[in-house]
């Protein structure tokens, strides 16, 4: 599909604001939807992907099948929402021994316990690497250096990305290649998440709760409790806001 296009710099395949953003992508959706909603955080249009079975709603690109995407770019950026559901994706890249390897991440393969939050293992077989997705809540930036975990996982270069498969459940703001990672201030303004002022200001209000709830206890210690009671009683009389939603990197584990 690219593959004979000069590639630099960004190339985007998706982008939930154009007027088709799945015009070079095919659905299938059983139990589910595939739909465009206003985002309450962004309040902006998104493509929400949602399905009782993972494995059966999904988009994925090019539409034909027999097509593949060409692109050389090594970096794959996904601005994702977190549902607080099952949610995977996968990557079908080309490496130079001319062999076809996938790459899925999928968060219901991590394992949550109070002592540590993600207990997983990236699982490398000869087509296939299944890695661990920890996302935080609301929405996400997921990086993907797809030279880097091909040569860790099968020990072979890079060529170029054939398809890319989404599915449920999530929301998504655009997907795109670059031939490196930028800073913020170097995106072009189209690929910047922008959140509303109210929802950046309940973000720093809640990481000054933390940083207030970690004062109150030291002082608790060094101090007496009267001290500290009344310290968070005066903080909670201001925290009127709502909980935080910040766009975050997403953690996933490196390949051994």
């Amino acid at each position: 599909m690219f593959k004979n296009t000069f590639q630099s710099g960004f190339l985007s395949i998706l982008y939930s604001l154009g007027s088709k953003p799945l015009q070079i992508w095919d659905k299938e959706v059983v139990n589910g939807h595939v739909k465009r909603p206003q985002d309450e955080d962004i309040q902006s249009n998104v493509l929400e992907i949602v399905g009782s079975n993972v494995q059966s709603t999904y988009i994925t690109c090019p539409a034909d099948p027999a097509a593949t995407l060409g692109i050389k770019l090594p970096f794959l950026v996904m601005i994702v929402k977190n549902l607080k559901q099952y949610f995977t994706f996968e990557i079908q890249v080309l490496d130079d021994k001319n062999v076809r390897r996938r790459f899925r991440a999928s968060n219901f393969q991590v394992c949550k316990s109070s002592l540590f939050p993600v207990l997983a293992v990236t699982r490398v077989k000869p087509f296939i690497c299944t890695m661990p997705l920890r996302m935080d809540e609301g929405w996400n930036q997921i990086q993907l250096n797809l030279a880097d975990f091909t040569r860790r996982a099968y020990g072979t270069n890079y060529v170029e990305t054939l398809r890319v498969q989404v599915h449920a459940n999530c929301r998504l703001r655009r997907i795109y290649f670059a031939d490196r990672l930028y800073s913020e201030e170097e995106l072009p303004p189209e690929f910047k998440l922008y959140l509303p002022m109210q929802v950046l200001t309940a973000h720093l209000f809640n990481y000054y709760h933390f940083c207030i709830s970690i004062l109150t206890l030291l002082i608790s210690q060094v101090l007496c409790a009267p001290i500290a009671e009344t310290m968070m009683l005066l903080w909670n009389s201001l925290n009127l806001f709502g909980r935080s939603v910040g766009v975050f990197v997403v953690t996933i584990d490196r390949i051994v």
